[in-house]
């Protein structure tokens, strides 16, 4: 018996199938046989359509998170204090003769 894959629909396909969903001119079985798509997986991508336009319209951004100024800086300086140790543990351990070479 050969691997079974998933068939991978494009966002554009999924998109116009759940606008006709939204629209209602046809039931979900009669677009799931025009589509060749199960009427579960059209039903999903209706409410995922339409959660997202909530979301659009509320102003709020459910899959961008902006990261705050403060954040940023913390995050910043402890990158900066990574470096210094990387650095320090390097040279010193060039002087110890535990690693050749370095930077």
């Amino acid at each position: 018996m050969g691997k079974v894959t998933r068939k991978r629909y494009s966002g554009e396909f999924k998109s116009r199938v759940a606008l006709e969903a939204i629209r209602g001119e046809l039931t979900l079985a009669e677009l799931a046989s025009k589509h060749g798509v199960h009427q579960t997986m059209i039903a999903q991508w209706k409410r995922q359509a339409i959660e997202g336009m909530a979301c659009i319209f509320s102003g709020k951004s459910g899959s961008t998170a902006s990261a705050s100024p403060v954040g940023v800086e913390k995050l910043h300086a402890k990158i900066g204090e990574l470096l210094v140790e990387r650095d320090f543990l390097r040279d010193a351990s060039g002087r110890l003769g535990v690693i050749r070479g370095g930077k």
